[in-house]
């Protein structure tokens, strides 16, 4: 009885040895193959198209400065029957504008998608307007969809004599299920006898491990990384004609993407990104400027009681020089992780704007092992 006693005892405490080992293990960022890749042949189609927006309430193109708009109106009235050669047109109810959609895949004849409508000319509002039957083309030249329909928009815009005011984008509207398709792009999903994955962030790492997980799950050798942007899968015999089942499997898959060093920097709006492996080698650093400040208190001198005097203003003016004498020097010990680079830096009281010059010569000096990208 006292050995099983003991025996519980050991495999009880080896369970929590076990479990501690777990849940101590760093935790890994597994995202799926549908997030990382996509499959080739399965993508949108950008569609573009020229048309007239009619019914707007003054708020139209100055046919004047926009002879487009006046060369559409005069063919669309002449294809209805009406002859306006030569008449001098004065509307201002109408504008040119450009269609825009994007044809999803595998979209079928007689559905519809979403259009988005902007202004040509000099038109100052859509507001109200409605949009003409309008073709809407791929890249190959042919028509793919027809958009008509009320334009909404979510901006506007209001002026009176001496003010005015414009909330938004007046002039870009959009109409929901506006066009509606009218040919489909032939594409045999089920026929094909390779299935090449493309990733979003090509990485030769990421690539090797998605191949890997994909010939685990299916059990032999079919997918093979061709470069860091493509993983080629060819299809098993037992999927062959389900390509379907094979994909909805696949994107399903777990993989830990990898991915380079990267310092992402917008000196617009001082937006700086780092990447969880960004490393620093020995370096120190030091931030100081040399600031002048000058500033006018000017005083009101008032002359005596009883005095001949005048009242004058009495300039004074303040001058403040600092040299960033507090300025101290930081030492960034080598291999530093991002958190201990963030805090050094912020301990040191530098913006965003400094930090960004201090990267930058970070990395001009080779002791920042990352990529620096500027937007």
């Amino acid at each position: 009885m006292l050995v099983t006693s003991q025996l519980v005892r050991s495999v009880f405490i080896a369970f929590l040895v076990v479990i501690s080992w777990v849940y101590l293990q760093p935790a890994k960022a597994m995202s799926r193959i549908k997030d990382l890749a996509a499959v080739e042949g399965v993508r949108e189609n950008q569609l573009v198209g020229y048309g007239l927006v009619v019914g707007l309430n003054g708020t139209g193109d100055t046919l004047a400065n926009s002879p487009f708009t006046r060369q559409s109106a005069q063919a669309m009235l002449e294809r209805l029957g009406v002859n306006v050669r030569g008449i001098n047109m004065r509307t201002a109810n109408m504008a040119a504008v450009i269609v825009t959609a994007n044809l999803a895949s595998f979209s079928t004849q007689g559905t519809r998608l979403d259009v988005t409508v902007s202004s040509l000319g000099d038109s100052k509002s859509l507001q109200g307007g409605t949009l003409l039957v309008t073709p809407l083309l791929g890249a190959d030249g042919e028509v793919y969809a027809v958009a008509q329909g009320a334009v909404a928009i979510s901006g506007f815009a209001a002026q009176g004599d001496a003010a005015s005011i414009t909330r938004g984008v007046p002039t870009v509207g959009r109409i929901a299920n506006g066009a509606l398709i009218e040919r489909e792009i032939d594409f045999q999903l089920n026929r094909q006898r390779a299935l090449r994955l493309s990733l979003r962030n090509p990485d030769f790492t990421t690539a090797r491990r998605m191949a890997a997980a994909i010939n685990d799950f299916i059990g032999e050798a079919t997918a093979e990384p061709t470069d860091p942007s493509t993983v080629t899968v060819q299809i098993p015999k037992n999927y062959r004609g389900n390509m379907i089942q094979l994909l909805t499997e696949i994107e399903q898959l777990r993989v830990d993407p990898d991915q380079r060093a990267r310092i992402i920097i917008d000196e617009r709006s001082g937006v700086i990104v780092m990447g969880r492996d960004v490393r620093v080698s020995n370096v120190a650093i030091a931030q100081g400027n040399l600031t002048v400040t000058i500033s006018e208190q000017p005083a009101v001198s008032q002359p005596g009681p009883f005095s001949d005097g005048r009242t004058v203003v009495v300039p004074r003016t303040g001058v403040r020089v600092d040299t960033g004498d507090n300025a101290r020097l930081a030492i960034v010990k080598e291999g530093v992780t991002l958190r201990e680079v963030v805090d050094g830096l912020n301990a040191l009281g530098i913006g965003p704007r400094d930090l960004i010059t201090i990267l930058q010569a970070i990395k001009a000096s080779g002791a920042l092992q990352a990529d620096i990208e500027v937007m």
